[in-house]
């Protein structure tokens, strides 16, 4: 039995020239990559601005609850595409929607630790 032609269809664009289509898989890497690149940001960025002075452990168990924060929300932008079955993984038509969920995805991971970095040198300067 053959399979339907959408799971045969090949994209140029997907890293390697000539690897299968599968938004799901995509979406787990850019899931993955993004939580890494959250995780850098919270400890360079976020960390930095939570340490100060003290030396106390408060920074660290901040950044626990940060990341353990996130996962919850990257992990509902890939429960989205597991859900597909292989004719729609492979499916072109998919391309905007996955494009909006990895540019959000992209968007919280570079953009929160910045935001929480800002916010708590606010409540330091206001406190």
């Amino acid at each position: 039995m053959r399979e339907p032609y959408a799971a045969n269809l090949r994209i140029e664009d997907a890293g390697t020239p000539g690897h299968r289509l599968d938004w799901r898989k995509r979406m787990s890497d850019t899931v993955a990559y993004s939580l890494l690149v959250y995780t850098s940001l919270q400890i360079f960025v976020t960390l930095r601005t939570l340490e100060g002075e003290s030396g106390s452990m408060l920074p660290m168990i901040a950044l626990v609850v940060l990341v353990a924060g996130v996962i919850p929300m990257f992990r509902h932008f890939e429960k989205r595409w597991e859900a597909l079955d292989d004719a729609g993984a492979a499916d072109p038509a998919l391309r905007g929607a996955f494009r909006r969920d990895q540019l959000a995805t992209w968007l919280v991971a570079i953009g929160l630790p910045f935001l929480l970095a800002a916010v708590f040198r606010a409540l330091v300067t206001l406190g």
